[in-house]
């Protein structure tokens, strides 16, 4: 028997992995409620809204929308991220500085903190907070960017211990490397030895829909994609 739809609410599902995420879920039959920053999008989704995640106000409303309309998702994925330009911190202008963080690691918290109320009440869910190989090591030149992944590692950990007992499931995961615009701008041509993200959502998207209490606060590698 297939598996029964699932509502899936989907952050920075414009482009790169995010789009591929979105097309490969509504392909299986899942209904994708996706947001961006962009004012429109032609991702695959049941339902789309031009939602910048690192505005608190945004996202409660957002997710206060979703919730009166569709229902409490079963998964949520906090894709939405940025990356600051290769260089030494000290020549990092403070302005990205800023969107890094803001993006990455206060985007995460706001859809947390806005969506897992109403999960919490219906005893189940999964949230997938996408880390990175950089959340677990380091590299020069993405010291900003290297500083709110890990941020995101340190996070679902303990969200994780305060989510002990209510059905809802915790997880880190690391998407691996793809060949997106974001790794372009670290990699360089290089990045074309990855997969794209097509490729990579095809695997991508049915590791994240069998996540649940087995992975609660563990941090995770998604199979066959490459990690370093």
């Amino acid at each position: 028997m297939p598996a029964p739809a699932r509502l899936i609410v989907l952050t920075g599902c414009t482009r790169g992995c995010g789009r591929s995420l979105a097309t490969a879920f509504t392909l299986q039959g899942h209904r994708v409620l996706g947001c961006g920053r962009r004012a429109t999008s032609d991702a695959a989704v049941a339902d789309y809204a031009s939602v910048d995640v690192s505005d608190d106000t945004a996202v409660a409303a957002w997710a206060t929308r979703l919730i009166q309309e569709f229902g409490v998702p079963d998964l949520v994925v906090n894709n939405a991220a940025v990356i600051a330009r290769n260089a030494p911190l000290w020549e990092v202008p403070s302005d990205e500085v800023a969107a890094v963080l803001d993006v990455n690691v206060r985007g995460t918290i706001n859809v947390l903190r806005h969506f897992l109320p109403a999960m919490r009440k219906n005893g189940r869910g999964v949230v997938a907070n996408f880390s990175s190989g950089w959340g677990r090591s380091t590299s020069p030149e993405v010291a900003t960017y290297c500083a709110s992944k890990w941020a995101i590692e340190g996070l679902t950990g303990a969200l994780a211990q305060e989510l002990e007992g209510s059905g809802v499931s915790a997880v880190a995961v690391n998407p691996g490397i793809i060949d997106t615009e974001m790794l372009r701008s670290c990699f360089g041509s290089g990045a074309a030895h990855y997969p794209k993200p097509e490729a990579w959502a095809k695997a991508a998207a049915p590791f994240l829909l069998s996540l649940g209490a087995r992975q609660h606060g563990r941090s995770v590698d998604i199979p066959g994609v490459p990690v370093e």
